[in-house]
């Protein structure tokens, strides 16, 4: 399936106003707000979070085949889409990071 068939699978974000996701030290490694641009990989982010309890390597490997199409263009042009890039790395290291949401 495509990216956005995908996304309409995945739980409505409407309530929330940005996720940060937390390395092992309780820092912030980014923000995914909801705003245009950003709303699709909120909703991806938030629904491995429910599922997995935090973004791990297995929660990786599904967020990439929810990124579908994008994935492929993110491991050609990396860089390109940061937040598949993130997904592609901690699947490769094994680490694990922690979402905090934030509501509206």
């Amino acid at each position: 399936m495509a990216f956005a068939d995908n996304l309409k699978q995945l739980p409505p974000v409407d309530h929330l106003a940005a996720l940060d996701l937390l390395d092992a030290q309780g820092q912030v490694m980014a923000t995914i707000e909801n705003k245009p641009g950003q709303a699709g990989s909120l909703a991806v982010y938030a629904a491995l979070a429910a599922r997995h309890g935090g973004i791990n390597p297995a929660a990786a490997a599904e967020g990439l085949d929810i990124y579908a199409e994008h994935t492929a263009d993110a491991r050609l042009h990396p860089g390109k889409h940061p937040n598949i890039d993130r997904l592609i790395q901690l699947q490769q290291s094994g680490a694990t990071l922690t979402v905090r949401l934030h509501a509206r």
